[in-house]
């Protein structure tokens, strides 16, 4: 998928926001190379034999004050990555109200509800290549709309030190970093499940094997965090 960003039509405050979250994911490098790490190895650390389809660390890592979570694992062989992370955000966590999209099969509901906010794709050496979106069936989720995953995306946030406090802070900044595309992203899921339905009416779409990976971007951190900083430039000289 292409997704042309025009980071000049963004307002200052969110340039800001994103320049903050590069500045965070360049300090997380930072400190992990000084150990020889990164943010893979150490939710892999001290966890056995690295077994695909595993959650790593084991148990999820969750935020008990802001009900954000994230795992890491591997499946995708065909892929060119190494694994990837899966994001969420609880249903405590979520706006007061928010209602997941309509559906007649089984999922987690109530105060067991929980929405997949975007996956990071990672290479072998521990950086991000790409983000993605999936199928409900995938991670298990209860499913809400683009529009109300776009409003959990300023509150997904990891602020604690299991089992890393610099991956912590990498992913909470991930998300912050790449929020226009991930906003792209889940509007394109939406728009393909929709897609599907037209072409499987009698069938339940949330279910289907054959629909799993319903947007994808390959990413560049460096790239992005040069593209705000030059927006942010743009912007104080038009002030």
């Amino acid at each position: 998928m292409k997704i042309k960003v025009n980071f000049s039509e963004l307002p200052r405050e969110r340039l800001e926001e994103m320049d903050f979250a590069g500045t965070q994911i360049r300090e997380c490098y930072r400190v992990l190379k000084k150990a020889k790490a990164n943010v893979v190895g150490q939710c892999l650390a001290h966890q056995g034999k690295f077994i695909e389809l595993s959650h790593y660390p084991k148990g999820d890592v969750y935020d008990r004050e802001t009900h954000s979570q994230y795992y890491y694992h591997a499946h995708r062989k065909d892929s060119g990555e190494h694994g990837h992370f899966h994001t969420f955000l609880r249903h405590k966590g979520m706006p007061e109200g928010m209602e997941p999209v309509p559906y007649d099969g089984k999922r987690p509901d109530g105060t067991d509800a929980l929405s997949h906010i975007i996956a990071v794709s990672m290479n072998g050496p521990g950086y991000p290549i790409g983000l993605f979106t999936t199928n409900r069936w995938v991670t298990d989720e209860t499913f809400y709309s683009a529009e109300d995953v776009i409003s959990m995306l300023d509150l997904f946030r990891m602020d604690h030190t299991y089992p890393c406090l610099a991956t912590n802070n990498w992913i909470t900044s991930m998300v912050q970093l790449f929020r226009p595309q991930i906003v792209a992203l889940l509007e394109e899921r939406d728009r393909d499940i929709e897609r599907w339905r037209k072409k499987k009416p009698d069938e339940d779409i949330f279910e289907d094997r054959e629909i799993e990976i319903t947007s994808y971007l390959t990413i560049d951190v460096d790239k992005q965090i040069a593209a705000v900083k030059s927006a942010l430039q743009r912007s104080a000289r038009v002030a």
